[in-house]
């Protein structure tokens, strides 16, 4: 009577938790939040979907007041974007510390923020002036935290396209553009200072739509590859992704600095492109966001980094139908709108209309513990 028992408790307390274990699956990573559509669900029922998929990391464009409140007491850290369109007036001290108080310290005493990205891809741009705003904006928004005591709960940073680089291969050869180096010089030198990490925008995708016939596909997809070994370090590369990151690192070492951490702010592949490009589906979609979870889970580094585990932030949460370009930009989502994923990764999330009704729901749980005691007599 005792194996009764213990069996009856035990397959009772699986039941009981069976609810969320059927919908979740812990991952050690970070999803960008991208709302440049006018179908998306409404941030409290995203808020629900990351819950059930337990991401507790969420990267935003802007600090959408809506965003932040919806997720007020949640266990989801975030980092919050001040757009490029800002830069110029957050050189100005008192607006910087005006952006701050509405935009963070309004916020962070409910919701968890934990960075602030100023500026996105600046560099991506021939504006001049955009660039030489660049710095000060950061240095504002720092100073404007350090002024209210919030600079040990929220770093200060900005995101980078791969075009800064103009050297990426082999990796340890990385060196950035000459003509930015005025500019990224004093960058590296305020990350090193404040110990914020440097981020970068990082698609493996673009290098295979350009190239296919000279880009291993299994080489970008994380797919068994010959791989490439870099003849200066003789360290050896199976994906392109973590090339791409070295290639960073040594660019950053070029200047000087070896205490700046990369992260990859940006990751991802299409599921859907126009005729040509190469490479956009849900099937090769599903490779790189798979199996690149599965590496990030297994806390692996890069060869130049072995010990250092790759943070990343994969693009993006949802499809987004108003995004400009080709098709293949408004195709990166995991989950289409309503809540349905694109394709299957192994992230079993929901939203709550995809759920079967309550009242199902508790016949099925009484007839699932009916089931359970009838089993405990039978093992009995």
């Amino acid at each position: 009577m005792a194996n009764f028992h213990r069996l009856f408790r035990v397959l009772l307390l699986l039941f009981t938790l069976s609810g969320s274990a059927i919908r979740t699956l812990s991952v050690g990573i970070g999803i960008n939040y991208g709302q440049i559509a006018n179908n998306l669900p409404s941030p409290s029922r995203v808020a629900i979907l990351l819950q059930s998929l337990n991401i507790s990391r969420v990267k935003l464009y802007d600090a959408d007041p809506n965003v932040l409140f919806a997720f007020s007491r949640s266990n989801v850290n975030f980092i919050i974007g001040l757009g490029n369109e800002y830069l110029q007036s957050m050189a100005d001290p008192q607006k910087a510390q005006a952006w701050v108080q509405q935009h963070v310290q309004t916020h962070i005493t409910q919701t968890q923020i934990t960075c602030i990205t100023v500026g996105n891809e600046v560099f991506s741009s021939n504006d001049t002036q955009l660039r030489s705003s660049l710095l000060p904006a950061m240095q504002s928004v720092y100073n404007a935290l350090v002024n209210l005591g919030l600079d040990k709960q929220v770093s200060v940073t900005t995101a980078h396209s791969l075009t800064i680089l103009g050297n990426s291969f082999p990796p340890s050869a990385g060196v950035f553009r000459p003509d930015l180096a005025e500019y990224i010089q004093p960058i590296l030198n305020f990350h090193a200072q404040v110990k914020s990490p440097f981020l970068i925008n990082a698609y493996p995708y673009f290098a295979y739509k350009d190239n296919p016939g000279q880009v291993s596909l299994e080489y970008v997809l994380f797919q068994p590859n010959q791989g490439m070994t870099d003849p200066i370090t003789n360290l050896h590369y199976d994906n392109m992704l973590y090339a791409q990151i070295d290639a960073v690192y040594a660019a950053i070492k070029a200047m000087g600095h070896t205490d700046i951490q990369v992260q990859i702010s940006e990751t991802g592949w299409p599921s859907r492109g126009d005729p040509n490009e190469a490479g956009a589906t849900p099937e090769n979609a599903g490779l790189y966001n798979g199996n690149l979870l599965r590496r990030i889970q297994n806390g692996q580094g890069t060869p130049a980094k072995p010990s250092v585990p790759i943070d990343i932030y994969v693009f993006a949460l949802f499809n987004e139908d108003l995004k400009p370009g080709p098709a293949s930009e408004r195709n990166y989502g995991l989950y289409y709108p309503d809540g349905t994923p694109v394709y299957n990764i192994g992230l079993q999330g929901y939203l709550p209309e995809l759920l079967y009704s309550s009242s199902k729901r508790n016949v099925f749980s009484v007839f699932s513990l009916f089931m359970v005691f009838i089993a405990c007599l039978i093992y009995n």
